[in-house]
């Protein structure tokens, strides 16, 4: 699944609709010109004339290309048709259950084509290391998004966030109550990632929560490296990225990935439980960027402004995420009540990641990981 991250309350932190083609159709409006006007260079929707001037631009483009966005991922389904029956619309998704990296990679490889992807939704380190590519944007409710979690022109800004967890199938393995538990007979040939750490952001953060329970601290991620070398001696380790498939056909009964992920398999597995370790409470948010190159410019920041409104941030709480406004929201009486409310409780002290020990994780991660489950 996505491997990105962002980071909350120390400024780091990574989805979304139908995959009904991977590729884009032509866009009618060529980047930057005709109805789009000044698009691909407008730093806000003031920028743009207003934000029904910016309205008009992208219904005139017609198209909205995503990339590694799945329909379960944080209510991104629902975001995305309420995206398309409120504008008009259509949203091209590609790859929906690809990388941050991916995501990158797709921006190079398809840049200046109408198949690139217009905006990303991506992990801090990830973000971090590629910012010469995305355009500086302010939404409309800028100010509501804590300054720790935001790029100061708008390069990338943090849009959704929760805790590291370990989901499980109650019917296939025993209660849960620590990382060490991952260890045991009972778990042999269960336990699995979301994907590959070295690219995936909810994958490097899964490894980090256990380094923080077996001693390590956001500055060492080589403990969670370790304890993987362990999993994977014993055979508990599963080397099959996680997803809705896996875990409703019960390859994967154990899964480490944030907690409003883990929490929608429950739709499918009545037993599926969730477990965030009272010693190892990490937080991460993901960061929305815009190509700078974005075919469709104009509908690429009308999707910004959709997603960080109260509509689209009551979204990501509805499905179980922690929006980066909510703060503001609560304040102003504007956040979903119920929704908030039914956000899993957590005990112990989060951490977050911050940009640097993100990217030394990474680092870590991409010259050691392999050695360590081969």
């Amino acid at each position: 699944m996505r491997a990105s991250l962002r980071y909350a309350q120390v400024g780091l932190a990574a989805g979304a609709l139908v995959v009904l083609a991977a590729c884009a159709p032509p866009s009618s409006t060529p980047s930057g010109s005709g109805s789009s006007g000044g698009a691909a260079t407008a730093t806000s929707a003031a920028a743009m004339g207003g934000m029904d001037a910016l309205v008009t631009a992208a219904k005139a483009e017609g198209q909205l290309n995503i990339i590694a966005v799945p329909p379960d991922w944080a209510n991104y389904g629902a975001i995305i048709s309420g995206f398309e029956a409120k504008y008009g619309i259509h949203i091209n998704s590609a790859n929906p259950n690809g990388s941050s990296q991916d995501e990158i990679n797709a921006v190079k490889s398809q840049a200046g084509t109408d198949r690139a992807p217009d905006t990303l939704d991506i992990g801090m380190a990830v973000a971090l290391a590629n910012t010469s590519l995305f355009a500086p944007y302010q939404v409309a409710t800028w100010a509501d998004i804590p300054d720790s979690q935001k790029e100061p022109t708008g390069l990338w800004f943090q849009d959704y966030g929760g805790f590291m967890s370990i989901g499980y199938d109650s019917a296939k393995v025993p209660t849960i109550t620590s990382v060490q538990d991952l260890l045991k007979p009972a778990f042999k040939g269960k336990v699995a990632l979301n994907g590959d750490p070295t690219t995936a952001n909810a994958a490097l953060n899964g490894v980090m929560m256990t380094s923080l329970a077996n001693g390590g601290s956001l500055d060492d991620i080589s403990k969670g490296v370790d304890f993987f070398h362990q999993l994977n001696q014993v055979g508990n380790f599963v080397p099959v990225k996680a997803t809705t498939a896996t875990v409703k056909n019960g390859t994967t009964p154990v899964v480490l990935d944030w907690d409003y992920l883990s929490a929608t398999h429950g739709t499918d597995v009545p037993t599926w439980k969730v477990f965030v370790p009272n010693d190892a409470v990490l937080g991460g948010y993901y960061a929305a960027a815009i190509n700078k190159a974005a075919p469709h410019p104009a509908a690429a920041r009308l999707w910004e402004e959709y997603l960080f409104s109260t509509v689209g941030q009551n979204f990501w709480l509805v499905g179980g995420a922690r929006p980066v406004e909510q703060a503001a929201m609560t304040k102003a009486g504007t956040i979903d009540a119920a929704a908030a409310a039914k956000l899993p409780q957590v005990t112990g002290t989060p951490v977050f990641m911050s940009a640097s020990q993100a990217t030394a994780a990474s680092t870590y991660l991409a010259a050691n990981w392999a050695k360590a489950i081969g």
